[in-house]
């Protein structure tokens, strides 16, 4: 496919470019003042060569250049450091504060975990004194908490905490998550911790989360059932909160969980049904004007109520332009158009890129358009349904494709019936969206007819009842895949290869290609080896102790419950990370050896054995125990305390330790223990 200006493509890549350099490599000092700098050079060459053709290289290199600047500042300047009136500036670094006097504005809801209501807000005042900077807000749920929404100011008298790290290997990190969202601390308040609540100034954000929550109010008075009504608000309201756990574990398992995201898939159906509706438009004096603001406005103000996720926005504004151009009758090409969007959203946030909707939604988009029309040529049948039934595996194959890497990287599983799922939704997925918009706004006036709310629920059920069928197809679904990041760029390399030779066979193609796999297979075998280790782990895990004892792609994991499920936290991630291939358990003996050293697992019996000497004792159960008599009759070299103890024995334990000068080790604040 020819680029009608490639330049576009090469802006964003610099542009991103700056983006992961400013994220992988930290510096002091800010690199925004030297950007002025490289717009007057780059103005003066281009006086002096605006008369060429073809501008010099030097001209090229500054243009480079100021793009991958513009980049690393945008993202810099999301640091807290750079941020003059910040409200870390205003919190004592070397002390441990106390409760400080917050003003809260929040921002975004988040989903509830099972003790606390979820919230972003700005800190617009610390102490009275004017502030920014985001925060995780944690409002703990007692029968008298109110949800709060946003625009919502809350006035609280609590401390501002960093947002901890996962205490288990391998676990999804929380806190690395937000800080790509510009969030480094959080707060966790009580009821009674706040002190005042007041509207604050509207947002357009403020004003579409309340427009949602009363369509959702109105929706759920009707006929529709409560899973049905969720897929509703996925779909149109782009509010997932309210999705049944194994529902959306179905979807993920059947590789349709995309249609529960508002994304690009959405926005384009709206897109062309928007196209149908004002299409009458056009027999009016400037007609065609009047269709596309109205369509922008549109899309516009789904992606508002949908929550304005980074693929949504993506979305709407790539049809905008397309839009854009289509007025001013200005030939445009589908992938110049993608990047521009591209470029226009992380110049507006650079924290998008590190947004995992973000990355999926473009690389689909971007190797359907690569990929799609070359797949779609090998047949073309001249039956309709056929040719439709083909253009929709050749889409979803082209997108798998783009995705793929990255889904496995993220997510460690692949879908083997996506190419089924896809065929049997997506053909109906524009009946799905246009009905339930049509839904959502008779319900809101009253008038939506029974019979309509019958047919809707019947049809989503359907759906749900052919999702569950796909996602038990166990054999189909492949899970627990190890997938690194050498891994992804080596699959990447191989497909695009690929791509590249079947367009056009040539040696030097071909020895792309194979290079590519021998990456791949290089990078397989580095992370058998690296993997391969044998290690002991103490994990933390309240109310249960979890010992594994990991030689080489096996796993032996001493617990002692019966009950406890080796498939969820923490063993999950730490068996799909270190590829283990085969696991056992068995329950706790009180004394063993590992990698010659004598540990001693003490319980709440506190059975301590008579003329031993341990090299390490752990600490579980919380035992009733004389620390003191017990180093004096067992000279440990170390003691360490699990998450299955009360936090008032550790403390005390750890200062008898110090008193002893004897390591101490707790997995409740530096994470898991590990022994090589």
């Amino acid at each position: 496919m020819k680029f009608i200006n490639f330049a576009v493509v090469k802006f964003a890549v610099f542009l991103t470019l700056g983006i992961l350099a400013a994220y992988y490599f930290s510096v002091s000092y800010l690199m925004l003042p030297y950007l002025p700098v490289i717009l007057i050079l780059l103005f003066i060459i281009w006086k002096i060569e605006k008369k060429q053709l073809k501008k010099s290289f030097v001209f090229g290199l500054l243009t480079y250049l100021f793009f991958f600047g513009v980049g690393f500042s945008g993202y810099q300047v999301t640091f807290p450091q750079f941020q003059k009136n910040h409200y870390s500036h205003r919190i004592p670094e070397k002390t441990k504060p106390g409760n400080i006097l917050l003003s809260l504005k929040i921002t975004e809801i988040l989903k509830p975990d099972r003790l606390n209501n979820k919230y972003l807000a700005e800190c617009i005042s610390v102490s009275n004194k004017k502030t920014k900077g985001k925060l995780l807000v944690n409002i703990q749920k007692d029968s008298l908490t109110k949800q709060h929404t946003i625009d919502d100011i809350l006035l609280v008298s609590t401390k501002i905490v960093k947002i901890q790290k996962p205490l288990n290997p391998h676990q999804f990190d929380y806190a690395a998550y937000m800080e790509k969202l510009g969030v480094y601390n959080q707060v966790r308040i009580s009821r009674n911790a706040i002190l005042k609540v007041k509207k604050g100034e509207y947002t357009l954000r403020g004003i579409a989360e309340r427009i949602r929550q009363h369509l959702i109010s109105k929706l759920k008075k009707s006929s529709i059932t409560k899973d049905e009504q969720s897929i509703i608000q996925a779909l149109v309201l782009g509010q997932r909160r309210d999705i049944d756990k194994t529902l959306y574990a179905n979807y993920a398992a059947a590789g349709a969980v995309h249609i529960l995201a508002v994304s690009g898939l959405h926005v384009g159906i709206l897109f062309f049904i928007l196209k149908w509706l004002f299409y009458p438009l056009r027999s009016i004096k400037r007609g065609k004007l009047v269709e596309g603001i109205l369509i922008i406005l549109c899309l516009f103000c789904f992606a508002l109520l949908a929550g304005l996720s980074p693929s949504v926005v993506r979305a709407a504004t790539m049809f905008s332009l397309f839009l854009f151009a289509e007025q001013i009758q200005k030939p445009t090409n589908s992938i110049n158009t993608l990047f521009l969007s591209y470029l226009l959203l992380l110049l507006i946030n650079p924290l998008w890129l590190f947004q995992v909707g973000f990355q999926l939604s473009y690389l689909a988009v971007l190797f359907i358009l690569l990929i799609q029309p070359k797949l779609f040529g090998y047949w073309y049948p001249k039956n309709w349904f056929l040719r439709k039934f083909w253009a929709i595996v050749t889409v979803t194959i082209a997108a798998q494709l783009g995705v793929i890497p990255l889904s496995l990287y993220y997510f460690h599983q692949f879908p083997g019936l996506f190419i089924l799922t896809n065929v049997g939704v997506l053909p109906f997925l524009g009946i799905l969206l246009g009905a339930g918009i049509l839904i959502v706004l008779l319900s809101t006036i009253d008038l939506l007819p029974e019979w309509l709310s019958f047919l809707y629920n019947k049809f989503v059920s359907t759906l749900n009842s052919f999702i569950n069928w796909v996602a038990k197809q166990d054999a189909f679904l492949f899970q627990d895949i190890h997938f690194s990041e050498i891994k992804v760029i080596s699959l990447y390399l191989i497909i695009v290869s690929l791509v590249v030779l079947l367009k056009r066979f040539s040696p030097r193609r071909l020895q792309a290609a194979l290079v590519a796999v021998c990456l791949l297979l290089s990078a397989y075998i580095y992370d058998k080896y690296k993997a391969s280790s044998n290690e002991l782990i103490v994990f933390h895990k309240s109310r249960t102790t979890a010992i594994g004892i990991k030689q080489k792609t096996t796993l032996m994991i001493l617990r002692n419950d019966s009950l406890l499920n080796l498939d969820t936290y923490p063993f999950k991630g730490y068996r799909t990370e270190m590829q283990i291939d085969s696991f056992s358990e068995r329950e706790i003996p009180s004394v063993f050896s590992y990698n010659n050293k004598s540990i001693l697992i003490l319980d709440s019996l506190g059975i301590v054995p008579k003329n031993k000497i341990i090299d390490i004792v752990i600490l579980t159960s919380s035992p009733r125990v004389n620390l003191e008599r017990l180093i004096k009759t067992v000279r440990p070299s170390q003691i360490i305390a699990d998450g299955n103890n009360y936090k008032s024995y550790v403390k005390r334990w750890s200062q008898t330790c110090e008193k002893k000068k004897l390591p101490f080790y707790y997995t409740g604040n530096k994470g898991a223990f590990i022994l090589e």
